[in-house]
């Protein structure tokens, strides 16, 4: 079975795992409505976390939601794990405001 990532908003950066993901592999994009695309994994991405669904610019804005939740500390490429080795909070007191 192909592992799975949600794309929650046609807008946001990021999917969410739904399993378990391991560097290398191809997994199906899906949002509400179903499939809308495939990729590879260039990172491992556990169960429940973020990885990239296009190349993202240092500072550029992360969405999930729909919504501003971060903003990249460094570039991030497709396929990348998204967390907290190279996001920033958007949403934490002290967070740089986003852009």
């Amino acid at each position: 079975m192909m592992k799975r990532a949600m794309r929650i908003n046609p807008d946001d950066n990021t999917a969410t795992a739904l399993n378990d993901i391991e560097a290398g592999e191809t997994i199906s994009l899906v949002s509400k409505s179903g499939p809308v695309g495939e990729m590879t994994a260039s990172q491992a991405v556990p169960f429940g976390h973020k990885l990239a669904v296009v190349d993202v610019k240092n500072g550029e804005k992360i969405l999930k939601y729909g919504e501003v939740i971060g903003l990249a500390t460094r570039p991030i490429g497709k396929g990348e794990y998204v967390h907290t080795h190279n996001v920033e909070s958007a949403l934490l007191p002290g967070a740089r405001e986003a852009k």
